[in-house]
């Protein structure tokens, strides 16, 4: 009888369970992605004392941070407070501990990184890390406050937002969940939310007379981080010959004049984290529909005598490394993702293989084809995939490095004026400091008749700026409970600064806060008084302003 039961218990709450799969969840403030920004947007929900709930696509959360870019784009860390420097700190008391040291002794890693120490002991913060250590403090995070978090659900963005009146009811996900909140965050890399609930925002660069800016739309000719042809290298199949055909990635269409705007944006990669520990390595293998003929531009780079392939190689603890893009052909699939951020999921996800693949076969081809120096090819053979990294997805990272997608046009656009600091900021939310980053965007023939790179812009702010609660928030007309801290209304060239991990963890945070506080006061986010915003947001440590 025991057994008989036990066994009709565990049948009901199976039977309980799925009716729970395609059931309600409410919350004060739903959360809609998997982003580090989701996190910290999560967490200052419970600590304001409301219910938050995780609507996550992801299955890992923390985004890029612990998706491979572990190497992290601080800018002046001065500017990193509240949340967003508690994770840094995390990584910190993580690293203080010698268990964590499992490939190099501590004082083998040199300690060294991006102007300041990796590990700044005066400040107890850690800023390059690798990727399972910056996953286990995001889901510490989940667990210590108690957040629920629904993985895998992927928004219905076809009819899953459900609007009243000017607000956000409720979101359903293609599983059959529906989640009703008071509030609503977008804190995805795409915008999927705000983008079907109806919010005005743009995809691609402007043109320089929009904003009144100078390093908007096309910028030919613009060479500031070298990620560009240094030799004359032909485009065409054979050499010199135009009715051969192009090489693959590389655009038949001219390039139009600086400053215009276009719906391109800026290239995709994955950060990949890689090992020379013997113990510790996984060989780059051949992947499937491999061609060679892909990387003929690569090898004749080479052969042009470029030597900058390990440049990138930036070392992260325990032997490891953030590999970023570096040079003229590399890691960035340039011309490859135009169409990802309006697309379908099944063709986000045909756009996220392309580039698993690109990048798969860039490997191989660089460890293993005769046209690469034999000095490359020897080094790349002491180098794999980190063994011990992202085991459950073959030790590839799970996150495409999305750098830009759709931007919100929301209640203030900040553009390359607020960041350059000629138009001041009167409602801070958070401050940047990075280069204004844009990796390149398109691969076209010149008039000469040789292949170039357009799109690659490094202009830095010279001082820290700060980011308006505005650029957070929709118009008032669209939307009164939304708040986007991820996909936030910016200028392309603005955004290139602002996409960083450190601020989309700040903003996620400064976001959660306006809306425990509008739902306080039973009001719209665009009418949060500022001054209370303000006192609430330098209570929780976040910077808002630097002398």
């Amino acid at each position: 009888m025991k057994k008989v039961g036990f066994l009709l218990v565990m049948a009901l709450l199976t039977l309980l369970q799925a009716c729970g799969n395609s059931g309600k969840y409410k919350a004060d403030v739903i959360i809609y992605g998997g982003t580090s920004a989701a996190v910290t947007a999560a967490v200052e929900v419970v600590k304001s004392g409301k219910k938050a709930i995780i609507v996550s696509p992801d299955t890992h959360l923390g985004g890029l941070s612990s998706g491979g870019l572990g190497y992290t784009d601080t800018g002046n860390k001065a500017t990193i407070g509240g949340l967003s420097r508690e994770f840094y700190h995390r990584v910190w008391l993580h690293y203080n501990d010698s268990s964590s040291w499992k490939w190099e002794r501590h004082e083998e890693y040199g300690n060294k990184g991006q102007g300041t120490p990796a590990m700044d002991g005066e400040n107890r913060t850690m800023w390059i890390f690798e990727p399972h250590v910056a996953e286990k403090v995001f889901e510490d995070f989940i667990s210590e406050y108690g957040i629920p978090v629904y993985r895998d659900e992927w928004l219905n963005r076809e009819s899953g937002v459900v609007t009243k009146e000017g607000k956000i009811v409720s979101m359903t996900t293609l599983s059959g969940k529906t989640f009703e909140g008071k509030m609503f965050i977008d804190a995805t890399y795409e915008g999927d939310l705000m983008a079907s609930a109806g919010i005005s925002y743009t995809v691609g660069r402007e043109d320089c007379s929009v904003y009144d800016e100078r390093w908007n739309g096309v910028q030919a000719g613009v060479y500031h981080h070298g990620h560009y042809f240094k030799s004359n290298i032909s485009p065409y199949v054979i050499p010199d010959d135009p009715d051969s055909g192009l090489l693959p990635y590389v655009s038949s269409e001219p390039v139009r004049p600086n400053c215009t705007g276009d719906d391109k944006i800026q290239a995709y990669c994955f950060r990949l984290c890689m090992s020379n520990h013997p113990d510790n390595r996984v060989p780059f293998e051949k992947p499937e529909n491999y061609d060679p003929k892909n990387y003929e531009l690569l090898a004749r780079v080479f052969e042009s005598g470029w030597d900058e392939w390990f440049n990138k190689y930036d070392m992260i603890p325990n032997r490891k490394t953030d590999t970023n893009n570096h040079g003229p052909f590399s890691t960035d699939f340039i011309g490859m993702n135009y169409d990802y951020p309006e697309a379908s999921y099944e063709r986000r996800k045909e756009i996220i293989e392309e580039h698993e693949n690109y990048q798969k076969g860039l490997l191989y081809f660089v460890s293993t084809d005769g046209r690469v120096p034999e000095n490359v090819r020897n080094e790349m053979g002491k180098w794999g995939l980190a063994k011990d990294e992202f085991k459950d997805n073959a030790n590839w990272p799970h996150q495409l490095y999305i750098r830009e997608a759709r931007r919100m046009t929301g209640s203030y656009v900040t553009t390359e004026n607020e960041v350059l600091g000629k138009t001041n900021v009167e409602d801070p939310v958070g401050m940047g400091s990075y280069t204004m980053d844009s990796h390149n965007i398109q691969r076209y023939v010149t008039g000469e008749g040789y292949v170039q790179n357009e799109g690659d812009v490094g202009v830095h702010p010279g001082k820290p700026y700060k980011i308006s609660y505005g650029s957070i928030i929709p118009k008032k007309e669209e939307c009164s409970n939304l708040l986007v801290p991820v996909c936030l209304s910016s200028s392309h060239i603005a955004f290139g600064s602002i996409r960083m991990e450190p601020v989309f963890m700040i903003l996620g945070q400064s976001a959660a806060a306006a809306a425990c506080m509008a739902i306080e006061r039973k009001e719209a986010v665009q009418d949060v008084d500022y001054t209370l915003l303000k006192e609430k947001l330098l209570s929780e440590k976040q910077i808002l302003e630097i002398e």
